[in-house]
């Protein structure tokens, strides 16, 4: 029994945190729910074998989405009962699915799973692979307000049948929209002005639709690989007799390290950047191509779309993005053949590609449970 007075101690009540001491109230409403985690954490877990990450890519980048056992082994390594395993691993995740014509298996991705695929290998594959060569830290801009006033009024005067506020606000939007993905800062404000400039001339252009000269727009997920080659094919090929243009739909912080020395080898006028889609380009292009970037175009009357189904360089090998440029090359060289009846296109100086011939493997039997 307790004496008159005296209390006895116990366990102190819980007191609930608050964001004011810098801890969150209920950690548990900012997570993801543990059985969730653990069901996402074997997917990523059967994921996380470079095999599988090529077979995936393989598949994602094929025509139609689809691809044949038989090709699949072509770039594995190993026996055709591993290349089985792996199959069996990706599809008892639900990444994969496979259907049976005649002696040949066929896999694709399951269709809940095509933009989370896509995002993997478009976004967080070259991510990664990057992050191991760049650490490239970005430095602080001075006077940035007052550098994009002044671009702002030269590109003005450049452009008087545009209103001022216009140009200001063209600038303004494309220093934030370059922003938005650099990754060094330094280069930004140069950068600025091309973009912007750019932008200023298709506004211009659409207000004049008659006065032209053929323009082509190139778009991909990331302006880094496929579109920037098109384009530097393009300004290759036809000079300055077709203005061409490449934007991305999500654009990377620069050329993938895999593309840009292809590109240097066309010796194009200006290093290339990339950069965000935007109606203007859209709206003054003749044709509009989209390579692996979906519906993201918006669509304007006495616009020409083409969509080419080329692989994606990001996550290609050398000998897959020199496969690459080659197949963009046979695209481009048929589309200035229609555009331009008059350009005498040169025999292609491109390297040619080796030729092996084809060993097909015996058929494989789809793996059972």
């Amino acid at each position: 029994m307790s004496k008159p007075g005296l209390t006895i101690a116990g366990p102190a009540p819980a007191q609930p945190r608050h964001h004011t001491d810098g801890c969150l109230a209920q950690p548990e409403a900012w997570t993801i729910d543990a059985p969730v985690a653990a069901t996402v954490a074997a997917t990523l877990k059967a994921l996380a074998d470079p095999l599988r990450l090529r077979m995936l890519a393989l598949i994602s980048s094929s025509p139609g989405g689809q691809a044949c056992v038989c090709d699949l082994q072509e770039i594995a390594d190993v026996a055709a009962p591993t290349v089985s395993h792996h199959l069996k691993v990706l599809k008892d995740v639900g990444v994969l699915t496979s259907a049976r014509r005649a002696s040949w298996v066929y896999y694709q991705v399951t269709p809940g799973f095509v933009p989370a695929v896509r995002a993997l290998l478009e976004t967080f594959v070259p991510a990664a692979r990057d992050a191991r060569s760049t650490a490239a830290v970005p430095h602080g801009l001075v006077d940035v307000d007052r550098a994009l006033t002044s671009t702002a009024e030269e590109l003005a005067a450049r452009h008087p049948e545009l209103a001022p506020a216009q140009v200001v606000q063209t600038v303004r939007e494309s220093y934030a929209a370059l922003v938005r993905s650099a990754t060094i800062r330094d280069h930004l404000l140069p950068l600025t002005r091309r973009f912007a400039e750019q932008r200023l001339h298709d506004l211009t252009t659409a207000l004049r639709p008659d006065a032209h000269r053929p323009q082509v727009l190139f778009v991909c997920v990331a302006n880094a690989g496929r579109s920037q080659l098109a384009a530097a094919l393009v300004e290759h090929y036809a000079g300055d007799r077709v203005v061409v243009r490449s934007a991305g739909s999500s654009p990377a912080g620069h050329v993938h390290a895999t593309v840009a020395p292809l590109i240097d080898e066309l010796a194009p006028a200006a290093d290339p950047y990339p950069k965000p889609l935007t109606d203007d380009a859209v709206r003054a292009a003749d044709v509009v191509v989209t390579m692996g970037c979906g519906d993201v175009c918006p669509v304007v009357p006495g616009v020409r779309y083409e969509d080419w189904t080329v692989g994606d360089p990001a996550t290609a090998s050398p000998a897959g993005v020199r496969a690459i440029r080659d197949e963009i090359d046979r695209h481009v060289r048929a589309l200035l053949t229609d555009l331009v009846p008059d350009l005498v296109l040169p025999v292609s100086t491109l390297p040619a590609p080796t030729l092996l011939a084809p060993t097909l493997p015996a058929p494989t039997e789809e793996p059972t449970p």
